[in-house]
C-alpha cells in the first residue's frame, strides 16, 4: 500500500505556518488571499524541473508576496520551511495506520527532501517499509516519474498496489492515468469529491483497514 505523506498522513500545516509569519501584517481578507496564492504557487513550482523543496517554498512565498503587494523577505520563507520537519500526523493516523501495517507493507511517495521526511515519518506511529522522496526521484508529484520510479523500485505493476492520498491534483489523478485501479481518497477537505477518478472514500485513516477489506465495514444507521 502506497501513500502520500504530507496532508494525507502528516498534518501539513503550510497555511498555518503562513498565518504565523504574516498574520500580524495582513488583514484577514488579505491573509486568506495570501494562503490561497501560496497553495496555487506551490503546485506550479513543482511542475517544472526538480529543485530543492526549500526553493519551492521560497519561490511560492515570493510570488505570493508580489501578488498580495507586500515586501518579500527570504527569512520569512525559511521560517515556514523550517517548520516542516516539526509537524506530526493527523490524530487518526497512528492507530489507523498501525492496523494496516500489521498486514500490508506501507510505502511513502512524498514531495519531500531526504533531510526532511524521516522526521515526519518517525512521528506517524506505524512501521513504514520504504520511503521515496521527490529528491530521490528527481521529480515532484503530480508528474508521473515518481510513481513509475516507485513501481520499478518495488518490482510491481499498477495492479499490485493501493494508493492512498487526500489529493486528486497531486496523486489520484496521476494514479488514475497510470492505471492504478485501487485508490483510496482520504477526504480531509482539501478538494471536492470527483468520482470520475474511481476511488474508495474514507473520512480519515481510521477507515482504511475496512476500505481495503482487513476488517468489516461499519454498518450505517
Amino acid at each position: 500500500m502506497t501513500f502520500d505523506c504530507y496532508g494525507t498522513l502528516t498534518n501539513f500545516d503550510m497555511a498555518g505556518a503562513a498565518r504565523r509569519v504574516y498574520g500580524e501584517r495582513l488583514s484577514p481578507e488579505a491573509m486568506s488571499a495570501f494562503v490561497e496564492a501560496f497553495r496555487g504557487y506551490r503546485l506550479d513550482e513543482v511542475l517544472g524541473p526538480w529543485k530543492p523543496f526549500v526553493e519551492v517554498v521560497h519561490n511560492s512565498i515570493e510570488r505570493s508576496c508580489k501578488r498580495i503587494g507586500i515586501p518579500f523577505k527570504p527569512e520569512d520563507a525559511q521560517r515556514i520551511y523550517d517548520e516542516v520537519p516539526t509537524w506530526g500526523p493527523h490524530p487518526d493516523v497512528p492507530a489507523g495506520l498501525s492496523k494496516v501495517a500489521k498486514e500490508i507493507p506501507l510505502v511513502i511517495l512524498s514531495n519531500s527532501m531526504n533531510s526532511l521526511i524521516m522526521s515526519n515519518v518517525e512521528k506517524l506511529g506505524a512501521p513504514v517499509h520504504m520511503v521515496i522522496t521527490a529528491e530521490e526521484v528527481g521529480a515532484y508529484k503530480p508528474l508521473m516519474k515518481g510513481f513509475e520510479y516507485m513501481l520499478d523500485k518495488l518490482g510491481c505493476g499498477p495492479e499490485d498496489i493501493t494508493h492512498v492520498s487526500s489529493s486528486f491534483r497531486y496523486d489520484l489523478m496521476t494514479a488514475y492515468d497510470l492505471g492504478i485501479k485501487s485508490k483510496v481518497w482520504v477526504n480531509r477537505g482539501h478538494e471536492p469529491a470527483n468520482p470520475y477518478y474511481e476511488y474508495t472514500e474514507i473520512k480519515d485513516i481510521g477507515g482504511l483497514a475496512a476500505a481495503v477489506g482487513l476488517e468489516p465495514a461499519l454498518k450505517r444507521a
